[in-house]
């Protein structure tokens, strides 16, 4: 099998940030987080990134993050997540705007991924150095099999909040022998001064939580088999799912993992990882994002000046 491609999903359009996050920097030399990413995926062995954007915003990424990435030792591929890349015969419901989710954007990017194990991150999100590392090295050693063999990187709740406002985050089931089993949304958690905690559907009754359980910053680890599982179901959810919310309906790659996962068409390695996670899911947050970077680059974590 092929050496393992990055996959960076860079679609998006910040509403809750204000702007487009993909290239907002943070870096002492114009650096937004995607390039953070990919020279701690390269360090950690990673050689090839596909990188999937909009149309839409291909100048602006181009200009910025593109023309910094010239310097990159990596091979960069471009994907677009695109509305109408749908298959035959369906058809885009009136008023629809909004893309058909993360499954959808990796679907996208089929092609360029090709034959190989591939790792899938958001681009606005920074995942730290043992992550890469550990899920690359897991996917080198991946084959396909009756069975799909996927893999996550689990990161403790309690480095992945923000002092600024409430987040959401996939709380994760994991057996003794470090298999998930289950992945339960939580939309609503946040830090308070008795610890963490999060508002359950009733939307009254809040619960605490550890600041030690395990939670999905939606890094995953898939074989090449997987792409054509999210094709062949794609037909389903638009006559079944998107129906029920033309407008907002999306097919989510926790969701998709999780229907093989219980169908018993694949078991998903939970690889852990005590590295803190950053964010900017709010502009308040940037600037604790700038200060981390900062302080990791004072310790030597990073060169100043990524691409120079």
């Amino acid at each position: 099998m092929n050496r393992p491609v990055l996959v960076i999903m860079a679609a998006g359009m910040g509403s809750r940030y204000g702007g487009l996050k993909q290239i907002d920097p943070v870096g002492s030399c114009g650096e937004a987080i995607l390039d953070y990413t990919l020279f701690d995926a390269h360090e950690a062995g990673f050689d090839t990134a596909v990188i999937i954007i909009k149309e839409a915003i291909k100048k602006d990424f181009m200009d910025t993050v593109g023309k910094r990435l010239e310097n990159c030792p990596m091979e960069i591929r471009y994907a677009f997540q695109e509305l109408d890349k749908i298959p035959a015969g369906c058809r885009i419901p009136v008023g629809r705007t909004k893309p058909w989710g993360t499954s959808h954007a990796i679907l996208c990017a089929k092609e360029e991924i090709g034959n190989a194990p591939f790792a899938v991150v958001n681009a606005d999100d920074f995942y730290g150095k043992q992550a890469f590392r550990e899920i690359f090295n897991y996917l080198l050693n991946v084959s396909e099999q009756e069975v799909a063999d996927f893999c996550m990187v689990g990161y403790r709740l309690g480095n992945t909040v923000t002092e600024n406002g409430s987040v959401a985050r996939g709380v994760c089931e994991v057996s003794e022998d470090g298999y998930l089993t289950g992945i339960v949304e939580r939309t609503k958690i946040e830090k308070y001064a008795g610890g963490i905690r999060f508002l359950l559907e009733d939307g009254e009754t809040w619960q605490d939580v550890p600041a030690d359980q395990p939670v999905s910053m939606n890094m995953w680890g898939f074989t090449p088999g997987f792409l054509d599982t999210i094709k062949a179901d794609f037909p389903r959810f638009f006559t079944e799912d998107m129906p029920k919310n033309p407008e907002k309906a999306e097919m989510l790659l926790p969701t998709s993992v999780s229907k093989l996962l219980h169908a018993g068409k694949a078991t998903v390695r939970v690889l852990r990882t005590d590295d803190k996670w950053y964010g900017v899911t709010y502009a308040a947050d940037k600037p604790v994002v700038v200060a981390a970077l900062q302080e990791m680059t004072k310790q030597g974590k990073y060169p100043d000046g990524l691409w120079k």
